[in-house]
């Protein structure tokens, strides 16, 4: 991704460059969760997984069962760190 430089930002009208500001905010907002979520998604494989070595396209049972209950962990963490967030603006 191309960096934009703080002339050409100055450049600008303020209406654009808070149109742009907010754009870089939303990205990077976006790049984190994705991050978040790729960093969720490998600690519950490799904690449902423990190492066995994979022999087919589908999870076995145990497997299917831990990844339900790490992503329901993880969900409710969330919802409550929100909840939290939520409770701290009003």
């Amino acid at each position: 991704m191309a960096s934009v430089s703080q002339t050409a930002l100055q450049n600008l009208d303020d209406t654009s460059r808070k149109e742009i500001m907010q754009f870089v905010e939303s990205e990077q907002s976006k790049s984190k969760v994705q991050l978040s979520i790729h960093n969720f998604t490998d600690m519950c494989f490799k904690k449902c997984n423990a190492n066995k070595p994979i022999t087919s396209g589908n999870l076995d049972t145990n497997e299917e069962q831990c990844l339900t209950n790490c992503l329901n962990r993880f969900l409710d963490t969330n919802i409550k760190v929100v909840q939290a967030l939520q409770g701290t603006q009003k």
